[in-house]
């Protein structure tokens, strides 16, 4: 995979497939590229999908400085002047998702539609609670546990199928591989603890889809319908059923895809 250096300091990993408009997807937390299963080649079909490794994870460096979701969105704005793409459509899951609000009130012009998959503006005390927990192992540097705790972001049905080992075994690159990635993770959980553009939210100006699961525990649906009540003409969509975690782009991608070209196809660059 090639590497770039973006001029916020440091060289990003990066994968590019398909043609047609482009759309940058962004990681998240504690996730390098292979986390996005089979969602980025899905949509590869229909547009020239730009995927990376946030930094100090994956095949990217961590440079200096401290991470936040403001220096993260400032990375990926980066990337995109290093690619020389002026305009993109953005996807971000989850921590990738907060990165993306702050992009698209950062640098509108680079944003051409946004798509904010499991998301939320301001942690309440449940989504804080389920958040410390996670983050925990990884200050302990017990991947054994980060990986068991790992299960909070996908179904009961998923957890409970007997391949359920097997089905994770090849996503297992994906996670942080040594205490150094551990440790980066530990700053992107703080930096999802204290994200927070509740109130700048109406500042954004690009078409927004927000989507997310009824089984989320995450990013539960109400903190994701507060971002789109908070954003001009923002499209919500509650995915419901078996299969609908924080983890839906991975246990149903089929039905993210349609739901993400069926929005994009009504955007253009």
């Amino acid at each position: 995979m090639p590497r770039i250096p973006v001029s916020t300091g440091v060289e990003l990993n990066y994968e590019t497939a398909g043609d047609g408009d482009p759309l940058l997807m962004i990681m998240g937390t504690s996730g390098a590229i292979p986390l996005w299963g089979e969602l980025a080649s899905r949509l590869a079909e229909t547009h020239r999908v730009i995927t990376f490794d946030n930094r100090g994870l994956g095949g990217s460096d961590r440079g200096a400085g401290p991470i936040s979701v403001g220096s993260m969105a400032a990375d990926t704005s980066a990337l995109l002047d290093a690619l020389e793409i002026p305009r993109a459509h953005v996807l971000g899951w989850s921590l990738g998702s907060a990165v993306a609000q702050e992009m698209a009130l950062a640098r509108p012009e680079q944003v051409a539609s946004a798509v904010l998959l499991c998301t939320w503006g301001r942690c309440d005390g449940f989504q804080r609670s389920v958040l410390s927990a996670l983050r925990l192992p990884y200050v302990h540097r017990d991947m054994e546990s980060a990986l068991a705790t790992s299960g909070l972001a996908f179904s009961p049905q998923l957890l409970d199928h007997p391949d359920f080992a097997a089905m994770l075994e090849p996503m297992l690159p994906a996670f942080p591989q040594n205490e150094a990635q551990m440790q980066v993770t530990v700053e992107q959980w703080d930096a999802d603890l204290v994200h927070d553009t509740l109130d700048r939210l109406g500042g954004i100006t690009a078409p927004t889809l927000v989507l997310v699961g009824e089984q989320d525990l995450l990013t539960p649906p109400w903190q994701s319908r507060a971002v789109a009540d908070a954003i001009p003409g923002a499209t919500f969509e509650l995915v419901g059923g078996p299969g609908s975690s924080h983890g839906m782009h991975i246990e149903r991608p089929d039905d993210i895809t349609k739901l993400v070209t069926g929005f994009l196809g009504g955007q253009r660059v």
